[in-house]
């Protein structure tokens, strides 16, 4: 009796022993993944992934562990393109912050595991509209990303922060970035506010005029972010630690070429390079990868957007629902080794 107990506590040892092991190296499982589908925008704040694409950074980095073709999927804003990975249709997203916090509440399974960019939207009003304070917003129709971006999310708690409310003292009008440039070259919006270039492209063609950056509005928001679904992080652990270790380089390349990154940028967007120049020059964005200093203002997001969408939302969302930091923070552990 006593051996067989002995036999048992050894094997329940064993099994702790093992599962520790297998959190901190989970194998590859299931059948072997070809392709990987990344989900992006046309904005200069996911420059990483076009650098990646243009220097064949994806395609030779992760040839071995196993991907052979790289897919991209282009989106106007973070809305459709959760829409997309909640289809199933993308495993990775450049994406602003807060949609994936309001695809979660929806039942999206995914995590963000690092940073990409913070800051970097600015609002623009026509050139005949004089602009000194919130209030000279009044009676105004101003475009920006659909409910749940990080451009509504940022607008709606400035607007009340400063006592102004949406549909009450001006009418917000949802749209995708080339709808909203053309509708204040038009004359069908009083405003826009967008992610660069898009501002600096309004500005240098004499549509509108820049007015307030998104940092003003909300110092150093968080906004885009590298997303992975939790498919990819429960059955290709290996992959996705390759795919921080990418975007880390992309990131860091993007901050020491920043003329580079803007000509790059202008060959896959069809922008002129000197817009893409401007662009850069007078947003107030800047790149990063480090997951950790967004956490807790990433948290702020869901405090903002749960306000936004009571009694629909019944809880917030915590660190845990939102980021897993594990892939970096292992990526960065042995990339300092190797110094």
């Amino acid at each position: 009796m006593k051996s067989a107990i002995k036999i048992i506590s050894a094997a329940v040892v064993l099994a702790v022993i093992l599962i520790g092991y297998t959190k901190l190296h989970k194998p590859d499982r299931g059948l072997p993944l070809t392709e990987l589908r990344i989900g992006y925008q046309p904005s200069i704040h996911q420059v990483a992934h076009m650098i990646s694409m243009e220097k064949n950074w994806w395609q030779d980095g992760l040839k071995g562990s196993g991907i052979e073709k790289i897919t991209e999927h282009q989106f106007p804003s973070g809305p459709p393109e959760m829409t997309a990975m909640l289809a199933g249709e993308i495993d990775i997203a450049y994406v602003g912050i807060s949609p994936p916090m309001t695809a979660i509440y929806e039942g999206l399974e995914a995590k963000i595991v690092a940073g990409a960019q913070t800051q970097g939207s600015h609002l623009v009003l026509r050139p005949d509209i004089n602009y000194e304070s919130p209030r000279d917003l009044e009676g105004l129709k101003i475009a920006t990303f659909p409910p749940g971006s990080v451009q509504d999310t940022v607008f709606r708690k400035w607007l009340k922060a400063s006592s102004l409310s949406a549909g009450r003292d001006l009418v917000i009008a949802p749209m995708g970035p080339g709808d909203a440039i053309s509708a204040i070259k038009a004359e069908v919006v009083d405003g826009i506010f967008l992610p660069h270039p898009g501002p600096a492209i309004i500005e240098i063609e004499g549509s509108g005029k820049m007015v307030l950056g998104s940092g003003e509005m909300w110092p150093k928001h968080p906004c885009c972010c590298l997303l992975v679904t939790e498919n990819l992080i429960s059955r290709y652990p290996n992959l996705v630690k390759e795919i921080v270790r990418i975007h880390i380089k992309a990131s860091e390349y993007a901050i020491a070429h920043p003329e580079e990154a803007a000509k790059i940028y202008a060959k896959r967007m069809g922008w002129a390079i000197e817009k893409v120049e401007y662009s850069l020059k007078t947003w107030d964005g800047t790149w990063v990868h480090d997951p950790h200093p967004t956490i807790e203002p990433a948290l702020e997001f869901t405090r903002v957007i749960y306000e936004l969408n009571k009694p629909r939302y019944t809880e917030y969302l915590t660190e845990k629902d939102l980021f897993d930091t594990t892939f970096y923070d292992e990526v960065t552990r042995l990339d300092r080794g190797k110094d």
